[in-house]
């Protein structure tokens, strides 16, 4: 009979950390189960292909995990550490998806839990402390084994029974990466991503569209996708204008389905797709057709048509694209 192998669970961003962080386990012969926890805030990209050529290269399995909803309820809006320099609740956040990699583990039947997470990278969420705060909220205290920095931590459940050679990890701190290159280049990684934010709710930009949104209406998983793309605009009487930049954001926007809002575009001349809050007022109508159409090659002394949802009406545009500013978001 063949002996069963130890299994970790790792809490994998598609990153370099996380990657090599899985490796250090993997070199040790245990099976790793990489899961990309999907708070429907990492990305305006799908990166599903990118992670999976990472797990394939240092043979890792790989599964998205969605708690959108169980996120909007549980963290976004009532984080119990407060947000960070924006929108973002990174301690609570991290303590969320370390508890839900536990359900995983648990289900799945291995025995610890892994991330790449390095001591001292990010001063405020990142720090001795803040490491800590997260086991203790999310009940994982031993069970989290952070490979990248783990001589430099207190040893894990994993490390003390032996399932793990202490030695075998890495002892790095603070923000060179100078030792992640280092390994990826002993190990042959390839297409390996530069580090960055990766969470849309650090951006300063995208923070003022959720600040605005929850101001006006209660946010939804399926809103998600609405913030991701576009010009953001409030009008006059408190309707939602979304309008699209370029050819890819209207694909994106033409893709939504939201009974929130009217999809609406122009009638024989190139224009954005654009979104409008399904109670818009008359006023706010007009005004969102007049916007739309000064993003379009026209001219404020002709009438043209628009859509909206296949209800055609007709406009001219402002005068320049100064009179927008008013209502921009960002």
């Amino acid at each position: 009979m063949s002996e069963v192998k130890t299994k970790a669970i790792a809490l994998f961003s598609g990153g370099l950390d996380s990657t090599l962080a899985m490796k250090l386990i993997i070199d040790q012969g245990i099976d790793v189960l990489a899961i990309n926890i999907s708070t429907g805030f990492g990305s305006t990209k799908d990166r599903r292909e990118h992670m999976e050529n990472m797990c394939k290269q240092v043979g890792a399995e790989f599964k998205i995990v969605d708690i959108q909803s169980e996120y909007l309820q549980d963290v976004l809006f009532s984080p119990k550490h407060g947000y960070g320099k924006h929108f973002n609740p990174c301690i609570d956040c991290h303590a969320k998806m370390f508890a839900v990699a536990k359900r995983v583990m648990a289900a799945e039947g291995a025995s610890f839990l892994i991330s790449g997470e390095v001591m001292g990278q990010r001063p405020m969420s990142q720090n001795r402390d803040a490491l800590q705060m997260v086991l203790n909220d999310s009940n994982c205290d031993g069970l989290l084994l952070r490979p990248m920095s783990a001589k430099r931590l207190d040893p894990t459940i994993a490390e003390i029974e032996g399932l793990v050679d202490r030695e075998k990890l890495e002892e790095i701190v603070g923000r060179s990466r100078d030792r992640q290159l280092e390994l990826a280049k002993e190990i042959g990684l390839e297409d390996f991503e530069s580090p960055g934010g990766g969470c849309l709710l650090t951006d300063d930009n995208f923070s003022k569209k959720m600040v605005d949104f929850i101001k006006y209406d209660t946010f939804e998983v399926k809103d998600i996708p609405v913030m991701k793309f576009g010009r953001h605009l409030r009008l006059r009487d408190g309707a939602k204008l979304v309008v699209g930049r370029n050819q890819e954001e209207n694909v994106h926007l033409q893709n939504i389905q939201n009974d929130k809002f009217y999809h609406v575009k122009t009638v024989g001349v190139p224009g954005p797709h654009a979104l409008l809050s399904s109670n818009a007022s008359q006023e706010d109508k007009k005004l969102a057709s007049q916007i739309i159409l000064t993003y379009c090659k026209t001219s404020p002394d002709e009438i043209y048509t628009l859509s909206f949802d296949g209800k055609e009406v007709t406009s001219s545009p402002l005068a320049s694209r100064e009179a927008i500013k008013p209502y921009t978001i960002m």
